[in-house]
């Protein structure tokens, strides 16, 4: 196994760190209660009430995939990226699910449709940084 660049160290830790968070958002959207969504502005409420249920999966895939994939790249492990291509493909079924709800998205606003677009971002450079890093011998 080969000595990484030392950018790779500060992209893998950043990138878990961002789907560390990931994973809290997702497990505090989990633990919501009915009273909790009646607090939220009416339109959160029907971007909430709208979304299919497949579509939570999905986002469970997105940020524990990202996570677990994004601390095998701090570890430098081969495995990172097949976790990582798994939370791709939750995010983009969750995108699909985010479409089919589209009038719901437009009411929150331009603001979570930009986090979705960067989120998407994100997971779509982890795979080639993963790639890179097994084909330049970073991961065993």
């Amino acid at each position: 196994m080969n000595k990484p660049a030392a950018w790779f160290k500060v992209v893998a830790v950043a990138a878990l760190l961002w789907n560390l968070a990931g994973c809290a958002a997702f497990v505090a959207e989990l633990l919501l209660t009915p009273a909790d969504i009646a607090k939220l502005p009416e339109a959160q409420q029907a971007l909430y009430h709208a979304r299919p249920p497949w579509v939570l999966g999905a986002t469970g895939i997105a940020v524990v995939g990202g996570a677990l994939g994004s601390l095998g790249l701090v570890l430098r492990r081969r495995w990172a990226t097949g976790l990582l291509i798994a939370s791709l493909l939750g995010v983009l079924a969750q995108d699909v699910g985010l479409a089919i709800m589209l009038d719901s998205l437009r009411a929150v606003g331009g603001l979570a449709q930009l986090l979705q677009g960067i989120v998407l971002v994100v997971a779509i450079g982890l795979v080639p940084l993963a790639g890179l890093a097994s084909a330049r011998g970073w991961t065993a």
